[in-house]
């Protein structure tokens, strides 16, 4: 598959399914523009055909499960140096209540649903309704999309603040 086919193919296999797949990448290409064009397209996440079996298992498993296949660290890069410049943050911003807002950072932060309801001091139940809303209000389809939508928007940038995302 041609470098630029994989993320609209991606783009077309969801448009086209409901529910829609959760969508991994093997490629040979380690290109970064490549990387996060598959992810803006809804793929859950990206793997070299010379990953070993295993790892090719194990991502299959992982994405199943609704987490992705990238670091919190890689998709905070990826993000950042292929953010759009704005003049104004997009109107989401603005209706993110607090915990939402919260429940966005965690989940740049690569933390799982229970993770969040332990840290934020909630039900699990809780989290995933407030992860809905996060979607919703994005427009998102998962949890990377609105990750990347919120370093695109800048409502999220790089640095730390007491080890914490900004």
């Amino acid at each position: 598959m041609s470098q630029t086919l994989a993320p609209a193919v991606t783009e077309q296999i969801l448009a086209g399914l409901d529910p829609p797949p959760r969508i991994v990448v093997v490629t040979t290409f380690e290109n970064d523009s490549y990387v996060y064009d598959a992810l803006r397209a809804g793929a859950a996440g990206f793997l070299l055909k010379r990953a070993e079996a295993d790892a090719l298992v194990g991502a299959v498993r992982l994405v199943a499960r609704s987490d992705t296949l990238l670091f919190p660290a890689a998709v905070r890069t990826l993000a950042t140096e292929h953010a759009r410049t704005r003049p104004a943050p997009p109107a989401w911003v603005a209706r993110l209540t607090g915990r939402e807002s919260e429940v966005l950072r965690h989940m740049a932060g690569g933390l799982t649903n229970a993770e969040i309801a332990r840290r934020m001091e909630v039900g699990a139940a809780t989290v995933k309704t407030h992860v809905a809303s996060v979607l919703a209000k994005t427009g998102t389809r998962d949890r990377t999309q609105a990750v990347i939508a919120a370093y695109e928007a800048g409502f999220l940038r790089e640095g730390r603040a007491a080890g914490r995302l900004l």
